[in-house]
């Protein structure tokens, strides 16, 4: 596999580092006021490992406290296709009683927060709700109730801001789109 400079591998930039910041902000108030009465704490989880920057950022903005935790889950192979088989590779200790809100980097197919939430309500959480900083219903396969979105995007491979390709661009603090010859 050939590996590009950001520079080399971008086709344009989707979101700028200002654009995350302010819709991380007003995301962080809209949960503010979404859990505003609950007693007690919010159980902040985090879908490894694509989300951990939107995380770190996310949590500073919701003025409530937070406990963190994370989760890991794999449905892809060696492709860029989710293969439907979800596989649990970092669990979550005992959720019952809590309130949860599970953080995700990019809600495509549908395949793999079905089957984490459907996994966590079975383990009797005061609530749970989802948040995603992306979602790309054109590919969704499965329904899924995304409770707080950052943005909506097109049919677009993204990275940076946590999202990757192979391990890489994670780091970039925007969200691009990745050029066609750089993944396929």
């Amino acid at each position: 596999m050939q590996i590009y400079s950001a520079a080399d591998a971008l086709q344009e930039i989707l979101f700028s580092e200002s654009e995350l910041r302010a819709r991380v902000t007003e995301l962080g108030e809209q949960i503010r006021r979404g859990y505003q009465g609950i007693d007690g704490r919010i159980l902040v989880v985090g879908m490894l490992k694509g989300s951990f920057i939107f995380l770190a950022d996310l949590v500073r903005a919701i003025d409530l406290h937070c406990e963190i935790d994370f989760m890991a889950a794999s449905s892809y192979g060696h492709s860029t296709e989710s293969s439907g088989q979800i596989r649990i590779t970092r669990d979550l200790t005992n959720i019952e009683g809590q309130h949860v809100l599970l953080v995700e980097d990019i809600v495509d197919s549908g395949f793999t927060m079905d089957y984490i939430l459907r996994l966590l309500k079975s383990r009797e959480p005061a609530s749970i709700k989802l948040v995603s900083l992306l979602d790309k219903p054109l590919r969704r396969r499965v329904p899924v109730n995304i409770d707080y979105c950052g943005f909506e995007i097109e049919d677009k491979f993204v990275v940076g801001y946590g999202l990757d390709f192979a391990g890489m661009y994670r780091n970039l603090p925007f969200i691009g789109v990745l050029k066609p010859e750089c993944y396929q």
